[in-house]
């Protein structure tokens, strides 16, 4: 005899529920917990063409102003921001005025990226006395822009990470250091949590790969900064992994402190445009030397326009 009863949907419970069928969470995020908090925005989808003389280029200046760029044209921000600011701008930033510095570049972000663009940024925390913990206070600033936050992933570097002797008080509870194996890549939206593919763009991400990068902790080796030549470069496999996740095929991705170009190449390697800044005109021509080089080991018919256009 067949059961005609409806099965029941679950509701959020005190300490969560793990029933998916017709999950109920208005009451969890209608609750105080999320008063303050940006909102999504229910916004018209805008998409802007960049101009093609600006497309698949890094420019030598700072991203706090990328004038080249229109408004709702970026569909993805991948970045590691410089932790030696200060020495780049020829001032010694205090914390305050580091943030600050980002927070101005943050805010062009948000302008260019379409509604429910994504913005991806790669950080690790600093010093021990005290620890100053970047990834928070980036959180909040992105919250006070206006940025929804959709996660973060735990970058274990732990296969790679340099075997550290800062143990500080040696097999003793007076003042033992913790020693990081890893980062972290925060994950916000702008306006909307979903976004839409007016020009029915292919995802390119097959089944194994959605399955391993939605997970929150993501475990890869790093690479050398002697073998890349840039003092703090992450492996393409970071902003890969990001671009097929949060992007379809044909679209730009912008990295606002691009170094050595290994968020540019991870475009390339899966059909997408990309644009850079960076202020350093040595790290500009690395990062062109460095994609040339992966356009000529891949017989890439972008060689012939990459060539020309950076002439």
């Amino acid at each position: 005899m067949r059961d005609n009863r409806r099965k029941k949907g679950t509701k959020t419970s005190s300490f969560g529920s793990p029933g998916r069928i017709n999950h109920d969470s208005t009451p969890f995020y209608t609750s105080k917990l999320y008063e303050g908090l940006p909102k999504e925005e229910k916004v018209k989808y805008v998409e802007n063409p960049i101009p093609p003389q600006f497309l698949d280029k890094i420019f030598c200046k700072s991203s706090e102003k990328m004038e080249e760029l229109p408004d709702n044209s970026v569909h993805l921000m991948v970045t590691s921001p410089p932790y030696n600011v200060g020495k780049e701008y020829d001032e010694d930033f205090t914390l305050k005025e580091y943030l600050s510095f980002l927070k101005t570049v943050w805010k062009e972000v948000y302008r260019v990226l379409v509604p429910g663009g994504r913005a991806c940024i790669n950080i690790a925390n600093l010093g021990r006395k005290p620890y100053i913990p970047l990834h928070a206070f980036i959180a909040k600033d992105m919250f006070e822009l206006g940025f929804l936050m959709r996660g973060e992933i735990i970058w274990n570097k732990a296969s790679s990470a340099s075997p550290s002797t800062a143990w500080g008080s040696w097999l003793s509870p007076a003042n033992p250091t913790l020693r990081d194996v890893h980062e972290y890549i925060l994950v916000f939206s702008k306006g909307m949590f979903s976004r839409k593919n007016m020009n029915k763009r292919r995802s390119t991400i097959s089944r194994e790969e959605f399955l391993e990068f939605t997970k929150s902790v993501w475990t890869f080796p790093a690479v050398s900064a002697k073998e890349v030549g840039h003092p703090a470069p992450f492996p393409v496999e970071l902003p890969y992994r990001l671009i097929q996740l949060y992007t379809y095929q044909g679209e730009v991705v912008l990295d606002p402190f691009m170094g050595s170009g290994q968020t540019a190449i991870a475009a390339i390697k899966t059909g997408r445009h990309y644009v850079g800044y960076d202020i350093e005109e040595e790290y500009v021509k690395l990062a062109e030397k460095r994609i040339r080089e992966f356009l000529i080991e891949y017989k890439s018919p972008k060689l012939f326009e990459f060539t020309a256009r950076n002439k």
